[in-house]
């Protein structure tokens, strides 16, 4: 099966952001089916996930939170698991289990979506091309480095992402080669913190840019 894929040109970080798409569908069908007025169980504790992060994201973007929430909460966790996918036993050694976010197409992909988010963001709100009047703002001449700007938020995402969980992958895996009890054990809990963190920075920046899009009277809407 996985060589199968392999002959398609499909990577094993791809094989592994496949599976992981794949149980996030099934897990929002479950949450979602039967659903009660008091929840219980799982949908309980699915509500009261999503509830805390939405909470968390409205007091960055306001009353904009709730359209834009679906992509940043769908960031969030999937890169989440995505890192976390590094922990598991033989990640990066076995066919068709390697994290994602270690590639950086995986990471520039994520980017670039964020990136069009902002522009369609900007241009709904400000009702058109009127969205890239910032650009000359507040001086004309300072044009080029305006766009520079826009254009360094991707590769910034890009790179953040993809540079500190392939170097902590890199790390651990060298930890493990020299000293393969003890040590690594610590490497892998402080992964645990740092894949959480990774995925709150790269869902937090895209909420902050998508905002910055937004004229201010719809950030308070």
């Amino acid at each position: 099966m996985i060589e199968a894929l392999h002959s398609i040109g499909m990577t094993d970080g791809m094989i592994t952001s496949s599976a992981i798409t794949i149980i996030l569908c099934i897990v929002g069908i479950v949450a979602g089916r039967n659903l009660q007025m008091v929840p219980s169980g799982f949908q309980n504790f699915a509500e009261w996930a999503i509830g805390s992060l939405y909470n968390f994201f409205e007091g960055i973007m306001g009353s904009a939170c709730r359209r834009y929430f679906p992509l940043i909460a769908t960031l969030f966790i999937y890169i989440m698991l995505a890192n976390y996918s590094g922990l598991l036993p033989g990640s990066g050694h076995i066919a068709g289990l390697a994290p994602p976010t270690a590639s950086i197409n995986c990471t520039m992909a994520m980017a670039i979506i964020v990136f069009v988010m902002i522009q369609v963001a900007g241009i709904r709100s400000h009702h058109g091309l009127r969205y890239y009047k910032h650009w000359f703002q507040p001086f004309a001449f300072i044009f080029p480095l305006m766009i520079l700007e826009d254009l360094v938020k991707p590769i910034s995402l890009t790179l953040r992402l993809y540079g500190n969980i392939y170097g902590e992958e890199t790390v651990v895996s060298s930890f493990f080669d020299l000293v393969p009890i003890g040590l690594p054990v610590i490497m892998q809990f402080l992964s645990v913190l740092l894949g959480l963190i990774q995925a709150l920075v790269f869902s937090l920046l895209a909420a902050i840019y998508i905002k910055e899009a937004l004229p201010e009277e719809e950030e308070h809407l």
